[in-house]
Formats: C-alpha cells, sequence, structure tokens
C-alpha cells in the first residue's frame, strides 16, 4: 500500500498540531510549514477540509491558526485521512464481478485489516512513541533556530 505525499503531510500536520497543544493557542500554518518544511499552500488546502471533518478548529484574527478540535487520543489516523479523501477502499465484495476468481473478498479483507489498524492507532498514540518525540525535539530546536536567527 502507498500513502500519497497529501496523506504523509496531513498526518505530520496533525501530529505537529498534537505535539504543540500544550501551548494553548492557535498555530499558524505558518508554523507547521515551516517545522515540517511542508508547502503552506499545500497545507492551505487540506486544513480546511480536517475543519469540515471535525479534527481542527480554527480561530480568526491576531494570533489566529488552528488547534485540535478534540483531545489527540480520540482522533484516529484513519479519521485523519478519510477527512482527505486518502483512505480509499477496495469497492464492496458484492459489487464486484464473481469472474475475479474469489480475489474479490482477499481485497476486501485486506481493506478491513488497514482501516482496523489505522482506526486503532490514535494520534496520542503516535506521537507517544520515544523516536517521534525526539524527531519533533530536533524539529523544534530547528524552527527556533531559524525565528532567532531571522
Amino acid at each position: 500500500m502507498r500513502l500519497t505525499n497529501k496523506a504523509h503531510y496531513a498526518v505530520r500536520a496533525i501530529f505537529d498540531l498534537a505535539l504543540h497543544n500544550h501551548q494553548r493557542h492557535a498555530i499558524s500554518l505558518n508554523e507547521i510549514a515551516e517545522r515540517q518544511s511542508i508547502s503552506l499552500s499545500f497545507l492551505e488546502q487540506l486544513f480546511p477540509q480536517l475543519r469540515r471533518a471535525g479534527i481542527v478548529n480554527s480561530v480568526r484574527g491576531p494570533g489566529g491558526g488552528y488547534c485540535l478540535a478534540k483531545p489527540a487520543d480520540r482522533i484516529s489516523i484513519e479519521e485523519v485521512l478519510d477527512a482527505i479523501d486518502e483512505l480509499t477502499d477496495v469497492p464492496h465484495c458484492e459489487e464486484m464481478p464473481q469472474a475475479h476468481y474469489g480475489t474479490a473478498k482477499l481485497w476486501c479483507d485486506l481493506s478491513r485489516e488497514i482501516r482496523g489498524f489505522l482506526g486503532n492507532i490514535s494520534v496520542q498514540d503516535a506521537i507517544s512513541r520515544h523516536e517521534v518525540q525526539e524527531i519533533a525535539q530536533r524539529e523544534d530546536a530547528r524552527y527556533q533556530h531559524r525565528v532567532y536567527i531571522n
């Protein structure tokens, strides 16, 4: 299974919000773009979809940006990918012609397994991993260094 850059970027952006949620303020897309090395225009396309799905809230005005709409332990990776239409399922088994020699069931089972796997991993579970924390610290240090220099 291959995930698109859109899927990778959406998950990285949500991780960024969750990792910086302790700051208790909205995080601008500029900050996320800088820390995650993701195009700002790309994030501007993703975040309305994430907002419509109830994953993030937007805050307008000075100091505006985005924050998680609910706790990170209540957002699954499946939900994030569904929000941006990147988790496509194999067509329903009954829609596949019988001439597929039984492979339809195989692909349907695989699709259910993938959804089940991603549905059982919360954003909090993922960002709590030691290696994710280390990467986040390096990204934050690099970001702070760039902000300080400019």
